[in-house]
């Protein structure tokens, strides 16, 4: 806090900085270099990813002033600082983090009059003459799907973040700042993929008020937006769901009932995905050798590495988006619907009848819970057991098989239960009935894949039979190891363009 009210130069012109420290001061000195020729509107958000805590966002403020892009005496910025809340912790600590950010003079100056202005350049625009410029006392904070879910488990995680959303916005209006929650959603359901318009009607009450921003990415920039008309139709469809949101709402989120109900079954649900995930001592093992994990980290199919921490062979370290990829590949999708039955049968074992009608009313009545069951619905609908159990049998070391059938039986009967009390509660038969065109579009690819897979699990085998250098120069080894590998990214594409929300 002392630093950031004084002008004195931090960092001097010349010092040997690690590599990490000097990408980060370099990419703030970028940025003003950028605003300084383009104009500030070329970039002005800075997300802080894993942010728990009040001086991460002052730590950036603080090498933001250093960069020219903040003025302590006058409070004038042109970058955004944006945290990012990802772990179901993290979460948890947002609203207390946003609230002692908000109580802090020197950053409320940055929201009240700093943010979007063009004083470090000399020049002093009007809002009418400028419409670029952002909204003052607007804050805006990104909550994160990818990670949270990887941490708890589907119900959860969109549960904590819905949570969040309440507890974000009641902050900001007692503090009278403008909230903006950006949503860090991936293409699959694991990630907070899925329909836009649905999921923007499930926000809670009065978080939206006419602003939202969403991230698009991969694959699904592609599907969206690759011609005008569809962007146009995706634009007018998130639009519309925005503005209805913010006129209407449902009201159902603040019924106490309710969300002590949800609040049982989220954890209930957590409990059952991390007593898999984490407690289970062959489970790391038994994910390496299923998935296409090891395989899929050698391909340069992302903007950032498999792991933030190279050569650590742990979850922790892992990163989202090539933990649910390679779920999806294998026909598991595991991240999208584990825990979520063993909750759902733990409440109705309490009162079967009874609670069996509540959790169909909440599937009429509210819009979160509609939603939430509606995603694993659709991932249900995906996963293939015969040929996940075809990956296990051709993968796995036999010698692992006797700790491995445990584990698959165990996630084969979750799935079994998922699916059958996902039915139960939208009174269908069979999967997606009640979507009767995305039922048939579901079907057609998932049966064109499936030579795909026999592919993937073939190439996979004899890569790492290279890998582990058994006889290299048996004759059935007639490709190199690159060939082979270019051979299992061509069958990842196509699974992926197959299953679709993939990443």
């Amino acid at each position: 806090m002392a630093e950031l009210k004084t002008r004195r130069p931090l960092i001097p012109t010349e010092m040997p900085f690690s590599p990490r420290t000097g990408e980060t001061i370099d990419t703030l000195r970028l940025l003003r270099q950028l605003q300084q020729e383009f104009g500030t509107e070329i970039c002005q958000t800075y997300i802080i990813s894993m942010t728990n805590q009040v001086s991460d966002v002052l730590e950036v403020l603080l090498l933001a002033q250093e960069a020219g892009l903040y003025d302590p005496a006058t409070g004038a910025s042109t970058v955004r600082i944006v945290p990012l809340f990802e772990t179901v912790d993290d979460l948890k600590r947002a609203p207390s983090v946003m609230q002692r950010l908000f109580e802090l003079p020197l950053y409320r100056a940055c929201l009240d009059g700093g943010y979007g202005r063009s004083q470090l350049q000399g020049e002093n625009p009007s809002r009418e003459e400028n419409p670029v410029l952002q909204p003052l006392n607007l804050q805006e904070v990104m909550l994160g799907y990818s990670d949270s879910n990887k941490d708890s488990g589907f119900l959860s995680s969109n549960w904590e973040i819905h949570k969040a959303q309440k507890a974000l916005q009641r902050v900001a209006e007692v503090y009278g700042v403008m909230l903006r929650i950006f949503h860090g959603r991936g293409g699959s359901v694991g990630r907070g993929g899925g329909p836009a318009y649905e999921a923007i009607l499930a926000q809670p009450t009065r978080t939206i008020n006419g602003r939202i921003k969403i991230t698009e990415q991969g694959e699904v920039l592609a599907s969206k937006y690759s011609l005008p008309e569809l962007a146009l139709y995706n634009l007018e469809t998130i639009a519309t769901a925005v503005i209805q949101s913010s006129l209407l709402g449902s009201g159902f989120d603040d019924i106490v009932p309710w969300n002590e109900i949800m609040e049982e079954l989220s954890a209930k649900s957590r409990a059952a995905y991390r007593a898999l995930i984490y407690e289970e001592p062959d489970f790391l093992d038994f994910f390496y050798s299923v998935t296409p994990i090891a395989e899929i980290s050698q391909l340069q199919i992302s903007s950032r590495p498999a792991r933030r921490k190279q050569g650590q062979r742990d979850l922790s370290a892992l990163r989202a988006i090539p933990w649910v990829f390679s779920w999806t590949q294998s026909r598991f999708l595991l991240p999208a619907w584990y825990g979520v039955g063993t909750a759902l049968q733990w409440f109705l074992d309490q009162e079967p009848e009874e609670n069996l009608k509540l959790l169909r009313y909440f599937y009429i009545k509210w819009p979160f819970f509609k939603m939430a069951i509606s995603k694993v619905e659709m991932t249900l609908a995906k996963v293939d057991l015969q040929m996940a159990h075809h990956y296990y049998q051709e993968l796995a070391d036999p010698a692992d098989r006797s700790r491995f059938d445990r584990l698959f039986e165990q996630i084969a009967q979750e799935f079994h239960r998922t699916r059958q009390l996902v039915l139960e509660i939208s009174g269908q038969k069979r999967l997606l009935d009640g979507l009767p065109e995305l039922q048939r579009s579901v079907q057609l690819r998932n049966g064109t894949i499936v030579p795909l897979g026999f592919l993937q699990v073939s190439l996979l085998k004899r890569l790492r039979q290279y890998t582990k250098q058994e006889s290299a120069s048996l004759i059935h080894f007639r490709y190199s190891k690159e060939e082979l590998l270019r051979g299992a990214l061509l069958t990842i594409n196509g699974i992926a363009a197959g299953m679709r929300n993939t990443g």
